[in-house]
C-alpha cells in the first residue's frame, strides 16, 4: 500500500528530475508525505476516538469545521480524530453514507492535498489583503 501511494498518490515516476541528488531529496520527501496518508488511513481505522490534535493543528481543525460542519452538534473540545478523519476524506471525495466502507488511501490523499492547499492559502492571504 505504501508503494501505491507512493506510486499513484505522489506520482513519483513522473518527475523528471537529471541529477540523481535531487531525485534522492524528491523520493526522501515522497515518502514522509507517502507514510502520513498510509498512517492517517490506518489510525482512523484502529483509533478513531483519540484527540485530532495529534494529527492536525488548530488551523487546520478551524478549516474543517468551517468547511464541513458536523451534522450534529457536538460539545466543544469533544472531536474525536475519526470525525478529522471523515472531514478529510470528504475533502477527498469520500460520501461518508452509512453502507460505504472506511475511506481509502486515494480518498485520504486527496483530501489532504486539498486541506494543506486550504491552509497554505489561508495563511497568506492576510498578507497579500494587507489586514
Amino acid at each position: 500500500m505504501f508503494h501505491k501511494i507512493l506510486k499513484s498518490g505522489c506520482k513519483a515516476e513522473e518527475a523528471r528530475l537529471r541529477s540523481a541528488d535531487r531525485l534522492v531529496k524528491l523520493i526522501a520527501v515522497y515518502c514522509l508525505v507517502s507514510w502520513r496518508v498510509f498512517w492517517l488511513t490506518m489510525i482512523n481505522r484502529s483509533a478513531p476516538d483519540i484527540d485530532a490534535g495529534i494529527v492536525f493543528t488548530e488551523r487546520e481543525q478551524k478549516i474543517l469545521d468551517f468547511l464541513i460542519p458536523n451534522k450534529a452538534p457536538t460539545a466543544p473540545g469533544s472531536n474525536t480524530l475519526g470525525i478529522y478523519l471523515t472531514k478529510v476524506a470528504k475533502l477527498g471525495g469520500y460520501l461518508a453514507r452509512g453502507c460505504d466502507p472506511p475511506p481509502g488511501n486515494t480518498v485520504m490523499w486527496r483530501g489532504m492535498s486539498r486541506l494543506i492547499d486550504i491552509a497554505l492559502g489561508s495563511e497568506i492571504a492576510p498578507q497579500l489583503v494587507g489586514n
